[in-house]
C-alpha cells in the first residue's frame, strides 16, 4: 500500500486527502458506487453504449453489458483499474459543473451539443472528450470549474 500525504490541519480550511487509487482494497470499495453513478451520468446524457465505453477509454461490449447487468443487481464482479476510477471522477466533476451552471435540461443535453468555444472547434464536448481521452476530460472540467469561479 502506498503511504498517504498528511495534510496540514489549517483552521477554515478542509484537508482531504484524495483516495489512494493504487490500493486495491479501496478500488474494490469505491467500484460499485462509480460503476451506478457513470451509468446514471450515461443515461441523464442520453449517451449511446460504444459513446460510454469511449468514455471509459475503449473498454470492451462484453465488459460494459456485464457492468449494466451486474449494477442491476448491485455486486460488481471486479474491481475498476485507476485509469476508470480517474475518468469517472472527472466526469462525475464534469456533470456536478454543468448542473451548477445550467439548468438541467441544459446540463443533460451539454456534452452532446455543438459548442462554439474555439476549444471544440464547432464539435461537441463529447466528440472532444472522445478524441482526446483523459487529457480531454480534464481540459473540459477545467473549462467548467473556470466558468462557475474555480470552485
Amino acid at each position: 500500500m502506498a503511504a498517504s500525504l498528511a495534510l496540514p490541519n489549517v483552521p477554515g480550511y478542509r484537508s482531504e486527502v484524495a483516495a489512494d487509487l493504487s490500493d486495491p482494497a479501496v478500488r474494490r470499495r469505491l467500484s460499485p458506487a462509480a460503476v451506478k453513478g457513470f451509468l446514471a451520468i450515461v443515461e441523464k446524457w442520453a449517451l449511446k453504449d460504444p459513446e460510454a465505453r469511449a468514455l471509459l477509454g475503449g473498454i470492451s461490449t462484453g465488459s460494459y453489458y456485464s457492468w449494466k447487468k451486474d449494477a442491476k443487481t448491485r455486486s460488481l464482479a471486479r474491481s475498476l483499474d485507476q485509469d476508470m476510477l480517474t475518468r469517472i471522477s472527472i466526469l462525475v466533476g464534469i456533470f456536478k459543473a454543468l448542473n451548477i451552471l445550467y439548468s438541467r435540461k441544459l446540463a443533460d443535453s451539454w456534452i452532446t451539443l455543438p459548442n462554439t468555444n474555439p476549444m471544440f472547434r464547432g464539435s461537441t464536448p463529447l466528440a472532444y472528450i472522445i478524441q482526446r481521452g483523459q487529457p480531454g476530460m480534464l481540459h473540459v472540467r477545467q473549462l467548467l470549474d473556470a466558468r462557475r469561479g474555480g470552485q
